[in-house]
C-alpha cells in the first residue's frame, strides 16, 4: 500500500487542519496518520499528514498543482513525499565502524525500509571489506588539508552521480566545508559522541573519566555550516559510576551512538522531522 506524506509549516491561523484534511477527503484519500503542532513562541504551525494513494483520484504528478491554492492561502512551506520512492543514501565513515555496522544490519533486516544505501565513502580503507561484503559501492577519498577541496569535489561528484538524497556521517572524522554542507541542507545527519554541548576534541571519554561525570550521552543532529551547532534530532544518555573505566565508557558510548543515529536516520526517512530555526519538530 503506497502512501503520500505531506509536511507543512506556516504561520499559525485558524482552519489549516480542516482545509488540509478536507483536501485529502474530497479527492478520495484515506488518511492513515495526521499530527500537528503549534509553537506558541514563534506562532508557527506544523503538520504531517499521510494518506493512501489507492483510491485517491489525483495522479501523484498533479497533487502539487492541486494543493497550491492552499499553499498560497496559508503561506505554507511544504514538502510532498511518497513511500514507494526510497531515499538514496550515502554513508561516510572513517576507522570507527560500529555505527556503519549497525546501519547496514538494520538496513538488511528491514528496519530502514525507506532507504536505498548506494554508497559508502571513507578517508580510510577499513570499511572497504564491509562494503564488498554487503554489495555496496565503496569510494576511498584520502582527505588532507592541502587537497581537502579537491577531495570533497570528488565526493560530491559521486553523490550527484548516484542521486544521493541523504548523507549519514557514521563517525566520519572529518569536518565538512561550508560549500559541501550547502549542497545538502537538512540532508546530512551526524552522530556526536556526547550529549551536546560537552567535551570537545579527540578523547572525549578520557576527559569525561577524568572529570568524574555521572552521565554520558550521544547526540544526532543535522549538519550546518557552524560546527556541531545544527538542529538536534535525537539524544540519549546513560548513567555511569566511579567503577567504570575508560574502556567501559567507550563501550557504553558506542551503544548510545548506534541507537541515537539509527533513530535519527529512521525518522528522517519516514519524513517525521520538520526544521524551524535551529530546532526540530519530531512527529511520533
Amino acid at each position: 500500500m503506497h502512501h503520500a506524506i505531506l509536511l507543512i509549516s506556516c504561520p499559525d491561523q485558524k482552519g489549516i487542519t480542516a482545509a488540509v484534511t478536507d483536501f485529502v477527503f474530497k479527492r478520495g484519500g484515506n488518511i492513515v496518520d495526521a499530527a500537528q503542532h503549534a509553537d506558541p513562541e514563534s506562532a508557527v504551525f506544523f503538520m504531517r499528514i499521510e494518506w493512501e494513494l489507492t483510491g485517491f483520484n489525483v495522479p501523484r504528478e498533479r497533487i502539487a498543482e492541486e494543493f497550491r491554492p492552499l499553499v498560497e492561502r496559508f503561506n505554507m512551506a511544504w514538502e510532498l513525499h511518497f513511500t514507494d520512492e526510497p531515499v538514496k543514501v550515502a554513508i561516510f565513515a572513517s576507522q570507527q565502524l560500529h555505527c556503519l555496522y549497525d546501519l547496514l544490519f538494520r538496513y538488511r533486516s528491514g528496519q530502514l525500509p525507506h532507504a536505498k544505501i548506494e554508497l559508502i565513502v571513507s578517508n580510510h580503507h577499513d570499511a572497504e571489506p564491509l562494503a564488498r561484503q554487503w554489495g555496496i559501492d565503496f569510494l576511498h577519498v584520502p582527505v588532507v588539508k592541502e587537497v581537502k577541496e579537491q577531495a570533497e569535489q570528488t565526493q560530491l561528484e559521486a553523490l550527484k552521480a548516484k542521486g544521493i538524497g541523504l548523507v549519514i556521517l557514521a563517525r566520519y572524522h572529518q569536518i565538512l566545508t561550508q560549500d559541501f554542507v550547502r549542497q545538502y541542507p537538512n540532508r546530512i545527519i551526524n552522530i556526536h559522541h556526547s550529549f551536546l554541548p560537552a567535551f570537545v576534541g579527540g578523547s572525549p571519554y578520557a576527559q569525561a573519566h577524568q572529570k568524574g561525570v555521572k552521565i554520558i550521552g550521544a547526540t544526532s543532529h543535522y549538519v550546518i555550516e557552524a560546527l556541531d551547532q545544527g538542529p538536534i534530532i535525537e539524544q540519549d544518555t546513560a548513567r555511569i559510576t566511579h567503577r567504570h573505566a575508560v574502556r567501559d565508557l567507550i563501550e557504553i558510548g558506542q551503544d548510545l551512538e548506534r541507537m541515537v543515529l539509527y533513530r535519527a536516520v529512521r525518522w528522517h526517512l519516514e519524513r517525521k522531522i520538520l526544521c524551524y530555526g535551529n530546532k526540530t519538530v519530531i512527529f511520533d
